[in-house]
């Protein structure tokens, strides 16, 4: 069997869809530099250790909150002017952090859930309008390209928060930020749609309920959502929580973990690069084995390997992890109704990045109650078994419903 290879008109030709990416980019880079931010805050005697976990907890509060109505708010007005005030409200409300810092954990935690739920608010609005602004031919390089500019900054923005450090201070860092939000609501383009109006909207909720009818109408969504979903929440979860604590009873080094997070991020910006490329006849397939890739890593971290070992499995994952996002975005934007595409995207957020912080809440007792191996062996199992079980619905194999309609 070969790949379809498609000549589609290259995405860095598209003004818009590059005004798009630099917005995107400028929030992630805002949106992964806080936490170490206020890090080096923490070293600066600024804040506590304390105020820390509150200011940080309290900003995923606020992301997990603001997804499910930004969903709705995108499918009802304009995505521009979604991306637009929630990404205005984080870069003026960024600064009321620093101005608390020292002298109000109240004023710092309650900015910081604002800042998170402008970070919350603008996801489904940006993954929609990638639909509005780039063709389908182009899509899939697009969504590539976003990925790796937030992998890139991944990669880079704590080196680059410790070097500014250097020079300056926490505050001033969190201005910068704040910059990064205005770049964020200034730059992107006009959606060339808008959503269907031809409803009369029944409220909140039931517009909330009309984007869960949408995902249960596509099995195949329906399925990689629940995968996705599972391996976050355990395998994920587990796997932060137990790599410093093998790095350093196993290997005696601190050398693996920072090796480890290293080559994951260096494996996903390879597997962002080869499927911008490749288009895989059987796309969806591919996605969800490279989804399922990620059970390698708990694998890893159970089984006595050479360091070398482990860290060519994180690669191995890293590139997996993105044979699956870059596909998973592409197919939702083309195969979900264009008036709830910010709704789907918002779940996708909820549902996959939203329980992460239980699965991280519930992998101490597991493993007071079960030791690292019996944890570490579950979600490796988790991991597969979601994947392949998401593989065996019809309308997966291509992340598409309309081939197995064609079957019938």
């Amino acid at each position: 069997m070969t790949e379809k290879a498609t000549k589609a008109p290259s995405v860095f030709r598209n003004t818009a869809f590059l005004r798009l990416w630099t917005g995107t980019t400028a929030s992630g880079l805002a949106m992964w530099a806080l936490p170490f931010v206020l890090g080096l805050a923490v070293l600066e005697r600024s804040i506590t250790a304390v105020e820390l976990g509150v200011v940080l907890a309290a900003r995923t509060a606020g992301f997990v909150a603001a997804v499910p109505v930004a969903g709705v708010l995108a499918d009802r007005h304009a995505r521009r002017a979604v991306v637009f005030w929630s990404c205005l409200v984080a870069a003026l409300v960024t600064p009321v952090i620093a101005l608390g810092m020292g002298r109000s954990l109240l004023l710092m935690a309650v900015a910081a859930a604002v800042v998170g739920a402008g970070q919350g608010a603008c996801r489904p609005a940006f993954q929609a309008l990638v639909a509005e602004v780039v063709p389908e031919s182009q899509r899939q390089q697009a969504n590539a390209m976003t990925t790796l500019a937030i992998r890139v900054t991944t990669l880079v923005a704590p080196s680059l928060t410790a070097l500014a450090a250097l020079i300056t201070n926490a505050q001033v860092l969190l201005a910068v930020t704040a910059a990064l939000w205005l770049c964020a609501a200034l730059v992107p383009p006009k959606g060339q749609g808008r959503p269907e109006q031809t409803q009369v909207r029944a409220g909140f909720v039931a517009d909330f309920l009309d984007g869960i009818h949408e995902v249960r109408r596509h099995p195949w969504l329906l399925a990689g959502l629940g995968a996705l979903t599972a391996m976050i929440a355990f395998g994920y979860s587990a796997t932060a929580v137990l790599l410093p604590v093998v790095s350093r009873d196993r290997y005696d080094t601190e050398a693996v973990l920072a090796g480890a997070t290293t080559a994951y991020t260096v494996g996903a910006l390879i597997g962002a690069a080869v499927i911008g490329r490749w288009r895989p006849r059987n796309a969806g397939w591919v996605a969800l084995t490279g989804l399922g890739l990620y059970g390698l890593i708990p694998l890893g971290l159970l089984l006595p390997v050479h360091p070398v070992v482990l860290i060519a499995v994180y690669v191995v994952a890293g590139i997996g992890i993105e044979l699956f996002n870059v596909p998973w975005f592409t197919a939702i934007q083309r195969e979900v109704d264009p008036g709830k595409l910010a709704r789907v995207s918002s779940l996708d957020f909820l549902l996959s990045y939203g329980l992460a912080p239980l699965g991280l809440a519930l992998i101490a007792p597991a493993l007071d109650a079960f030791g690292a191996g019996a944890v570490l062996g579950v979600c490796a199992v988790i991991c597969f078994a979601t994947a392949a079980a998401a593989a065996l619905v019809p309308s997966a194999r291509g992340f598409t419903s309309r081939e197995v309609t064609r079957s019938s």
